[in-house]
């Protein structure tokens, strides 16, 4: 369960980081788990749907950024993803026993150079009918600053959704000149594996390459109210799905409670993720192929 002082930060700062929030039986199935995905990657030469490849990937030394979908790939992940470990932390911040999951991916952050994520709301990818929604971030290796940890800035999930465009197109990313981003209140989370941190859809954040000579490994679910319904791309009109695609694929990722019907509206600041970029199919392909400015060349 969370703490009341953990809640209050969470609704203070948008984010809050929980130490051992995991058994050691949870974490070393699932750090067997990612090895084997990792291993299973050996055998391709270009980007996925399980996959997201790295530079210098290879047969005898895999590298990748991103395993996708885990919990469609390995049982435990799932069985963490709906444990009460994970459902009891995120049930008071969410505010209702019904919660959906978004999506789940598995960042990798190779040694010597993994790739940086750069700074961004989560919110802008993907806005919905309210913004009772959040990332989980299980840290599946311990993570210092040397190896590319997440920073969030505190407060921005109150504030308003950054541009996140250049050149004409979504590129994932904010402009590191914008006046309303000061990288000097960055907080990096750190800790040991087993640890997770929880962020709001809308907090500020991302992370540095990994410049050392151990992995980075942290496993995200993006969660949220079942009552928060997406707004771009959910009406069939310009989806080209079925009602009854749509409604049994919200229902089969479900991991607590059931799916309303309605759907909760409330005033939030919402920015298209359009016009998409040439690659979209991962953050890291948008941010490349929309041209994002980095904030971590000079790091």
């Amino acid at each position: 369960m969370i703490t009341d002082e953990k809640i209050d930060q969470y609704n203070r700062d948008g984010f809050v980081f929980i130490e051992n929030a995991l058994t050691t039986n949870q974490l070393e199935a699932m750090q067997l788990a990612t090895a084997k995905l990792i291993k299973r990657s050996a055998a391709i030469t270009e980007s996925n749907e399980q996959y997201d490849l790295d530079a210098g990937h290879t047969a005898t030394s895999p590298r990748l950024t991103r395993i996708k979908l885990p919990h469609l790939l390995d049982p435990i992940f799932q069985e963490v993803l709906k444990s009460e470990q994970i459902l009891g932390l995120i049930r008071p911040l969410l505010n209702t026993d019904n919660i959906r999951l978004h999506t789940s991916k598995l960042n990798t952050k190779e040694p010597d150079g993994g790739q940086a994520v750069e700074w961004h709301q989560d919110w802008a990818f993907y806005p919905h009918t309210n913004d009772d929604l959040l990332a989980i971030g299980i840290l599946l290796e311990d993570v210092d600053e040397e190896n590319g940890p997440l920073q969030v800035i505190a407060g921005t999930h109150q504030g308003p959704v950054l541009d996140h465009s250049s050149n004409g197109v979504f590129c994932g990313a904010i402009d590191p000149s914008d006046a309303l981003f000061d990288k000097n209140r960055a907080v990096s989370l750190t800790g040991k594996a087993g640890s997770l941190s929880i962020h709001h859809v809308r907090a500020l954040h991302g992370s540095a390459p990994n410049n050392s000579d151990r992995a980075r490994k942290i496993l995200f679910y993006e969660c949220g109210a079942a009552d928060a319904w997406p707004l771009n791309g959910s009406s069939s009109t310009y989806t080209g799905l079925s009602q009854d695609t749509i409604w049994n694929e919200m229902q089969s990722r479900m991991i607590s409670g059931q799916q309303p019907k309605h759907a909760r509206l409330t005033d939030v600041p919402v920015l298209m993720p359009v016009p998409p970029p040439p690659d979209s199919t991962s953050i890291f392909k948008v941010q490349e192929s929309g041209g994002a400015v980095s904030a971590f060349e000079n790091s």
